[in-house]
């Protein structure tokens, strides 16, 4: 910069390379002070608060300083050229000063608010990325304690009735508790490990139902491998004994099945008359955490024969994709 702020005179042929090195120097030496004292004196590095009012008196505060700064500077070129007339050379050199000062300036001002946006795009990132976190993790604590409300309704009905497996559901209520304890802290889990717990809590239905609920599992081999969010399963047949009539006359048949990529779970409507009071949670609790872990959707179908849920396969872990 110092060299093409000293191109006005080399278009004068009667400079001397010694004239040229000199104005050459005085101007690299200012362009070279304005640089470190904007580069310094911003937010970055001076610890100071981001503000317009800010930014502008470091403007003033610079070129009063570099006014200064050339008036030294050509004082001292006065010394050694006595033969040119100050009051031009002030004025030329001046002007070179503001105009270099500006430019410099303006870049690193251009310069630190990019470096600033990309910061709050960064922070607020992480903000969002905490925020979903926190959602989720929410999701996963409803999981549970549902599960656990409806399991003692189930077991107050059956005391009450006067049912001879009683302390047997109490045993495998326990038993299920500490099998599931390992998923809960999980986001994901391999199918397997969900058909587990699906075929636990099914024995606590048919300790209070019997005959009245039956439970069908075809899952392709290529299935098997797969992944899903703990307790899914669990909660859609879950949901199915809340809103549907199930006796020894007429047993609810629920059908786990695969087809064209997704997990299918099926049951036939015989909805009751009063049904039981819903928290609204289920569904929504599972398409929320579908959509947390893969950005899709699961899918609801239904008629007056059947009702159905559709839900997308998962082939690969997301959370070890994300970590990657």
């Amino acid at each position: 910069m110092g060299v093409l702020a000293s191109i006005p005179k080399i278009l004068q042929l009667h400079i001397t390379l010694i004239e040229l090195a000199v104005d050459a120097s005085v101007a690299f030496l200012f362009s070279l002070f304005v640089w470190y004292y904007n580069l310094y004196s911003l937010p970055k590095f001076s610890n100071r608060q981001f503000t317009s009012r800010f930014f502008n008196l470091r403007l003033l505060y610079s070129l009063l300083l570099g006014i200064g700064l050339m008036l030294l500077l050509v004082s001292a070129h006065q010394l050694l050229f006595p033969h040119y007339k100050f009051e031009s050379m002030i004025m030329m050199y001046e002007f070179r000063g503001i105009l270099i000062n500006l430019t410099i300036y303006m870049f690193l001002y251009l310069l630190y608010q990019s470096y600033h946006t990309q910061l709050i795009g960064i922070e607020l990132e992480r903000v969002k990325a905490d925020h979903i976190g926190a959602q989720y993790e929410l999701l996963k604590q409803q999981v549970n304690p549902h599960f656990l409300f409806n399991s003692l309704n189930t077991l107050k009905s059956m005391i009450e009735i006067g049912d001879a497996h009683s302390v047997d559901f109490v045993l495998k209520l326990s038993d299920f508790y500490r099998f599931t304890l390992d998923s809960r802290q999980q986001d994901i889990i391999p199918l397997a490990d969900e058909l587990k717990i699906l075929q636990a809590y099914m024995f606590l239905l048919e300790a209070r139902f019997e005959e009245g609920i039956n439970l069908s599992i075809k899952i392709d081999t290529s299935a098997a491998t797969t992944f899903i969010p703990p307790f899914t399963l669990q909660l859609l047949v879950e949901n199915c004994v809340k809103h549907n009539v199930i006796s020894l006359e007429h047993p609810l048949n629920i059908k786990l099945y695969t087809a064209d990529d997704t997990l299918i779970v099926e049951n036939q409507l015989q909805l009751k008359k009063n049904p039981e009071a819903s928290t609204g949670m289920g569904l929504e609790n599972i398409n929320q955490r579908y959509q947390h872990l893969t950005q899709k959707e699961i899918r609801i179908e239904q008629n007056t024969i059947s009702f159905k849920v559709i839900l997308p396969l998962i082939y690969e872990n997301p959370v070890d994709r994300r970590r990657d």
